[in-house]
């Protein structure tokens, strides 16, 4: 099992993101709000959406994607069969990296555990 971040776990096309915001379950702190919706895929999917607007460096706003990637890439297998779509306040910008890692690793075993998938 690799932990690479291929195109099959991200959410590429506005359809898929229209999907996720349709019927999400609301999980996050108050730095990060996690948008996640159970997929018929059979493996976790992630997209994020980083807006200008909360951060306005474009250097902050790819530190904290290439962050949260890396958080999803080691958890990816952990993680039930759903899609989850991130977003952030402009509080995340002052987090260092392992704050960002710790607060992922909270929320990633919390949806775990919330988000179980009946078995057929």
């Amino acid at each position: 099992m690799s932990a690479s971040f291929t195109r099959e776990l991200r959410l590429l096309n506005a359809k898929q993101y229209k999907y996720v915001f349709a019927k999400a379950k609301r999980f996050g702190n108050n730095n990060f709000t996690l948008l996640v919706r159970v997929n018929n895929e059979g493996h976790a999917r992630m997209g994020l959406a980083i807006a200008k607007k909360a951060v306005k460096r474009a250097v902050d706003r790819n530190r904290i994607k290439r962050i949260i990637r890396e958080s999803f890439r080691h958890m990816q297998y952990d993680l039930p069969s759903i899609d989850v779509v991130i977003m952030c306040r402009s509080s995340a910008v002052a987090l260092e990296k392992k704050e960002i890692r710790r607060q992922f690793d909270k929320q990633w075993s919390y949806i775990s555990r919330k988000m179980k998938v009946p078995q057929n």
